[in-house]
């Protein structure tokens, strides 16, 4: 009789963990015009004009307001770019981001 050998090969799975996500956070000032900070969420966050218009009396209202949420990466240049807009104009205009929990 022949003898047969039999190897089992284990096969591991490497997971690759999803990427934290953060949020991009407007807040408000009183010096910014509120038209230039619904043009600025339409240019760089891509919203139309009825919600950056929600989103810009929100962050008005309560003082700041979570705009999107996106990978630490896109938040960063996305809160730079904007805020970079309103200083290229002379306004107070701030955006910054922060993790989401």
């Amino acid at each position: 009789m022949s003898r047969i050998s039999v190897k089992t090969r284990t096969k591991t799975k490497t997971k690759t963990e999803r990427p934290k996500l953060y949020k991009v956070i407007l807040l408000n000032d009183d010096f910014t015009p509120r038209e230039f900070v619904v043009l600025v969420l339409k240019a760089v966050f891509r919203m139309n004009e009825t919600t950056a218009y929600r989103v810009m009396l929100t962050a008005h209202q309560k003082g700041a307001c979570v705009i999107a949420v996106y990978t630490r990466d896109v938040a960063e240049t996305k809160a730079k770019e904007a805020t970079e807009l309103g200083k290229s104009k002379g306004y107070p205009l701030y955006f910054t981001t922060e993790p989401e929990e």
